[in-house]
């Protein structure tokens, strides 16, 4: 027996971020647990004005099933899906109670502000796809630790740890970290969340600071070069998530791929055996099969490349024409 449902497209006020959640909507759901009891291509329709996406499954619900519909950020309301029920003609839906487990509110990622922040649904996504193409899928997000070696304001940080994962960012900018960390300390005080705060120093390398939440949780923001990312993570558990935005600031390709050559082996080196490397790129003047060229020539990383990892390129907005997405695992 089947089951059809319909998920909302995540509503989005910019019409530009309204397109990307519909282009990369199917692909959260194909590259979600949820794949092994989809019965045929998920797709987009439209009922009342309103997209979905609708999709049958060929089991009943589980209870991981519902986390996992609570966790998509390409997709919102869930419903059960009738053509009709005894003479009442359809479309007809009822809501899919799904409760949620975040560890901390959606507003902590939703509130600050900044230039060049990445769109949050999008980070949320990029964390969901690492996991699911990971060897700890199935691990409870509080189990796992996330590292943004490319880190910024901190986006996929908190990202990670409102799911309740552990998060270890990197970032050189000293400003940068300073209103990250004062951002945080604001915003746990506000929350009257239960917060301790440590500050350990790297002799030639920078500093870093350990915010533990709720006795639980750790977000971890160190403050130097990426290329020595193991003296940031060195002490904590070992990252199994590697997800990072690259900057878009970098004026020239060539100080960019020396970066990405330099730091590939130094992240692959602190990754978990059986992790997974989620990084996006501006794709307009730095093509998917360079990128790929380039990851694989200078570390161990081998990307996936076969649908629908190789589908996952969308526009951003009139400057970033294509954005793109690389999953890897460590060879071996």
């Amino acid at each position: 027996m089947t089951n059809t449902f319909l998920a909302q497209i995540a509503p989005q006020r910019s019409t530009q971020y309204a397109d990307l959640v519909t282009t990369l909507a199917p692909y959260e759901l194909l590259l979600s647990p949820l794949r092994e009891h989809l019965v045929d291509e998920p797709q987009l329709v439209d009922y009342g004005r309103q997209s979905y996406l609708k999709f049958e499954l060929d089991t009943t619900l589980t209870d991981d099933m519902r986390e996992t519909f609570d966790h998509f950020a390409m997709l919102d309301g869930v419903f059960h899906y009738y053509d009709a029920i005894d003479d009442i003609a359809g479309p007809l839906l009822k809501p899919l109670d799904v409760t949620s487990q975040t560890f901390l509110p959606h507003s902590l990622i939703a509130t600050r502000r900044y230039r060049g922040k990445t769109n949050e649904l999008f980070t949320q996504f990029m964390l969901n796809i690492a996991r699911d193409s990971s060897a700890f899928r199935t691990t409870p997000w509080r189990k796992l630790t996330v590292l943004d070696p490319l880190s910024g304001g901190g986006t996929t940080l908190f990202g990670a740890i409102i799911l309740g994962a552990d998060a270890i960012g990197v970032e050189r900018d000293k400003k940068v970290v300073d209103g990250t960390i004062g951002f945080i300390k604001q915003y746990m005080k506000e929350a009257r969340f239960p917060t301790k705060y440590r500050e350990d120093r790297f002799k030639n390398v920078g500093k870093r600071w350990v915010v533990t939440l709720d006795q639980s949780v750790r977000c971890v923001i160190g403050r130097g070069d990426t290329v020595d990312v193991a003296h940031f993570v060195h002490g904590l558990k070992r990252p199994q998530l590697i997800v990072t935005d690259l900057p878009y600031g970098i004026q020239h390709l060539a100080d960019w791929q020396a970066m990405l050559e330099k730091a590939l082996p130094a992240w692959a080196d602190v990754l978990a055996e059986g992790g997974c490397l989620t990084l996006s790129w501006n794709a307009t003047r730095f093509k998917r099969e360079q990128m790929i060229d380039l990851v694989e020539s200078v570390s161990e990383f081998r990307v996936r490349d076969t649908a629908p990892y190789n589908q996952l390129a969308h526009q951003v907005d009139r400057v970033i024409k294509q954005r793109d997405v690389i999953v890897a695992g460590l060879e071996g």
